[in-house]
């Protein structure tokens, strides 16, 4: 193929592999940068502009990672409406495929074209925009130093994503798993039942502490638990009423890390005791 297209082609297979196989982290990134914000451009670049057209090789890069961005999230809301949804196995299979169809494209036109009018990325690469003035090299220089560099960035925000918000859920739900059937009703002494779960989504590993008050004097404790980030936390825990009254009100409190103050997660319950 012409124009580069045999190496874009071959590139595209290599990666395909090596993403599909090995663990996500910064390989899969570095490979899969240009994966999606260069070759599918190119390839449709080389489809729709098989001369040279007065087009260099630095236009043709700016170009095509500009079409990139605007191609792959086309393909990406394609996908999510038919029945193979957006995962790393159809993203890669979409894209390869744009590559592929537009890459072939890209030769018949290319081949059909005088050998003295198609584009030639080594002449280009060579020879543009350096046979003219000192301010088409320095055009040349800056605008090859941006495309490194918003490339540079690109690469820099993918492998290193911004940490969302931190916050720990705290919830409580009845025997059945649910957010209701809560005990009500109990006799004095009667243990009351529930279930206390804990969500940590603070991006770091947390130690936990529950606390039980019935109307602000404390009846039970939870010992510390540890949760790494994602980490989940869900057990039965009970609670005694020791005086006879109605609408006690029964405070789940939750400590982070030894805090002396609760988080601002706390939970109520309101129950009427009998003797």
């Amino acid at each position: 193929m012409g124009s580069g297209l045999l190496p874009l082609n071959l590139l595209t297979i290599v990666m395909i592999v090596v993403i599909s196989f090995l663990p996500s982290g910064v390989v899969q990134i570095v490979l899969g940068t240009p994966f999606v914000l260069f070759f599918p451009g190119y390839a449709l670049m080389a489809a729709l502009f098989p001369k040279r057209e007065g087009m260099g090789g630095i236009e043709r890069v700016a170009l095509s990672c500009g079409i990139s961005i605007a191609v792959v999230p086309l393909l990406g809301l394609l996908l999510y409406y038919t029945p193979w949804g957006i995962s790393q196995e159809s993203v890669l299979g979409s894209v390869a495929s744009f590559i592929f169809i537009t890459s072939i494209i890209a030769w018949f036109r290319w081949k059909r074209v005088s050998s003295s009018e198609r584009f030639n990325i080594e002449f280009q690469v060579r020879m543009q925009g350096w046979g003219g003035g000192v301010w088409d090299r320095a055009l040349s220089i800056i605008s090859g130093v941006a495309i490194l560099g918003a490339f540079g960035t690109l690469v820099y925000i993918i492998a290193v994503p911004k940490v969302g918000e931190s916050f720990s859920e705290f919830y409580v739900l009845g025997l059945e798993g649910k957010a209701g059937d809560y005990p009500t009703e109990l006799v004095v002494g009667e243990a009351g039942r529930v279930i206390v779960g804990i969500i940590n989504n603070e991006h770091k590993t947390v130690s936990y502490r529950v606390e039980v008050r019935i109307d602000g004097v404390k009846n039970n404790e939870i010992e510390p638990v540890t949760l790494e980030h994602d980490g989940k936390w869900e057990e039965e825990v009970s609670f005694v009423p020791e005086q006879v009254g109605d609408n006690q009100k029964v405070e789940f409190l939750l400590y982070k890390d030894g805090e002396v103050q609760p988080d601002s997660e706390l939970l109520r319950l309101w129950i009427d005791v009998t003797e």
